[in-house]
C-alpha cells in the first residue's frame, strides 16, 4: 500500500495542483496536509483570516472527493515528517517556492526525507513559468529589466494544466485535526478566501477581461480583476488564469501575470529583496520622519488621492494598483521615507501581500529595484486628475471631501478660505523636497 503526503503551502486548490494530482496518480493513499505555523499567523490578521477561509473551503472540497485536509500546528518540517512517519509514507510532494522561508523549508525537507528514505518531489504551480526556466542570454541568474524578460517569457512553452483528482483516499484511522476558527481580520470590507470563491470571481472577471487594456488604470471604475489575493494563496492556479486570459487574446492582462512571474525570478536569485536594495548603493539617504510616516499610514497626508488609497488599504485589505504606485511614490520620492517602512505597512494589511511582488514593486517605485528609470517620479495631483478625473475614487474613501464637486476635490488647499475652514481635513504635509513640483496643477 503506497502512501503519499502532499504538503500544501501556497497552492490551496484542487484544480491544476500538480503535487496533489501526482500523488493521487501514483499512490494508493494520499494525505493532504497543511501545517499552521504560529510564527506566520502574527504577520497579518487580514491574511490569517483569508488563509483560514481558504483552508475551510479546501477541506470541504477534499471531503467531497472522499478525503480530507489534515491540519497540524507547529514547525512545518517537524510536523510533516512526524505525520509521514505515522502513516508510513514513501512519497512527499509540495509546491516549489522562491522566498527565503520556503527555501529553508525545502532544504530541511530534503535532508529529513533523505534520512527517512522518503522520495521528495517539488512541483511547479506557484507561477506560470518556473522561476529558473527563463534566464538572460548574457548570463546571470535573473533578468533585471522586465521587457526582455517578457519577450523570453512569452516564448516559453507552458506546461499543461492538470485535472483535479476524482477521488482522494486517506489512510484509515487518521485524525484530520480541528479547523481553526476564522478570525475577524482588521479590514471590514476584505474579500473572502477559498478556491470556490476564487473560481467564481475568475468566471465573472473573464466576462469583462476584454476591457482590461483600456480600463485597468481607471481608479473609480475598479476595472481590475481583484484576483491577486487568490493567486497569492494559490486558490487559483496562475497558469490556469494565464491560459484563460490568453485564450481570449487578453494580452494586457497576461502581461500583468508576467510581471508577477518576473518578481518571482528576481527573488529566486536575490532573496534579500525585502531588506536590501536590489541596486547596490541606491537609496541610502532616507529621511527619518515618524510623524510623516504615521500620517501616511493613517491616510491623513492632506493629499486626497494618497489618503484615498491608504484608506482603501485599511478598509479592504487591498488597493487599486494605480493607487499603490501613487502612495508608494509619495512616501519615498516626496516624503523621502525609507521604502522598507512602506513595504512593511503594506505587508501587514494586504491580502495579496507576498515577498516577491510587495517588496519588488516597492523597490521599483523607490528607484532601488528593477525600474530602468530609477529617478522616475509620480506627481500625485497629475495622476489623480488623469485616472480619477471627477474625484469619484477620492470621495469614495475620503468622505470629508464629498461636498466638493468635480476635480477640485484633488486640491482642497486651493479652495477659498471659507470653504477650506469648513472641511474636517488636513492641509498637505510639508515635503523635504520642492513642494511646487507636485502641487502644481
Amino acid at each position: 500500500m503506497r502512501t503519499a503526503v502532499v504538503l500544501f503551502t501556497r497552492d490551496l486548490r484542487v484544480h491544476d495542483n500538480p503535487a496533489l494530482a501526482a500523488a493521487c496518480a501514483n499512490a494508493d493513499q494520499v494525505v493532504p496536509l497543511f501545517v499552521l505555523d504560529p510564527a506566520l499567523s502574527k504577520l497579518s490578521p487580514n491574511r490569517t483570516r483569508f488563509l483560514h477561509q481558504a483552508l475551510a473551503d479546501l477541506r470541504g472540497t477534499l471531503r467531497d472527493k472522499g478525503g480530507d485536509l489534515v491540519l497540524r500546528t507547529g514547525d512545518p518540517v517537524t510536523e510533516t515528517m512526524k505525520l509521514a512517519g505515522e502513516v508510513g509514507a514513501t512519497m512527499l510532494g509540495a509546491a516549489a517556492d522562491v522566498t527565503s522561508y520556503a527555501k529553508k523549508r525545502e532544504t530541511r525537507l530534503t535532508a529529513e526525507c533523505a534520512q527517512q528514505r522518503i522520495a521528495l518531489r517539488l512541483f511547479p504551480g506557484v507561477t506560470v513559468v518556473d522561476p529558473g526556466a527563463v534566464r538572460p542570454g548574457g548570463g546571470g541568474p535573473a533578468y533585471r529589466v522586465f521587457t526582455p524578460y517578457y519577450r523570453s517569457w512569452q516564448a516559453q512553452k507552458w506546461r499543461d494544466e492538470v485535472a483535479p483528482p476524482a477521488k482522494v483516499t486517506l489512510p484509515s484511522g487518521l485524525s484530520a485535526g480541528t479547523m481553526p476558527a476564522i478570525p475577524g481580520g482588521e479590514s471590514p470590507d476584505a474579500a473572502d478566501g477559498g478556491e470556490t470563491q476564487a473560481r467564481r470571481r475568475l468566471s465573472e472577471w473573464l466576462g469583462a477581461i476584454d476591457e482590461y487594456g483600456d480600463r485597468h488604470d481607471d481608479m473609480p471604475g475598479d476595472a481590475t480583476s481583484r484576483l491577486s489575493p487568490y493567486l497569492r494563496f494559490g486558490c487559483l492556479s496562475p497558469l490556469a488564469v494565464a491560459d484563460a486570459a490568453r485564450s481570449r487574446n487578453a494580452e494586457p492582462y497576461v502581461r500583468q501575470l508576467c510581471w508577477r512571474d518576473f518578481y518571482y525570478q528576481v527573488v529566486n536569485a536575490f532573496p534579500r529583496i525585502s531588506t536590501e536594495a536590489y541596486r547596490p548603493g541606491a537609496g541610502d539617504e532616507w529621511r527619518e520622519d515618524a510623524d510623516a510616516l504615521r500620517h501616511w499610514q493613517d491616510g491623513l497626508t492632506g493629499v486626497p488621492v494618497v489618503d484615498a488609497g491608504m484608506r482603501q488599504l485599511r478598509a479592504e485589505g487591498w488597493m487599486h494598483n494605480r493607487a499603490r504606485l501613487i502612495t508608494a511614490a509619495f512616501l519615498t520620492k516626496h516624503l523621502g521615507v525609507d521604502w522598507r517602512l512602506g513595504a512593511k505597512w503594506f505587508f501587514r494589511w494586504l491580502l495579496d501581500g507576498d515577498v516577491p511582488n510587495n517588496s519588488g514593486n516597492w523597490q521599483w517605485v523607490a528607484g532601488t529595484g528593477n525600474d530602468s528609470r530609477p529617478y522616475r517620479r509620480f506627481n500625485p495631483i497629475r495622476q489623480a486628475r488623469r485616472f480619477d478625473p471627477e474625484g469619484v475614487y477620492v470621495r469614495r474613501y475620503v468622505p470629508e471631501l464629498k461636498a466638493i464637486g468635480g476635480s477640485a476635490v484633488h486640491e482642497p488647499w486651493r479652495l477659498p478660505a471659507g470653504v477650506r475652514s469648513g472641511l474636517d481635513y488636513p492641509g498637505p504635509l510639508e515635503s523635504h523636497r520642492d513642494e511646487a513640483v507636485w502641487l502644481r496643477p
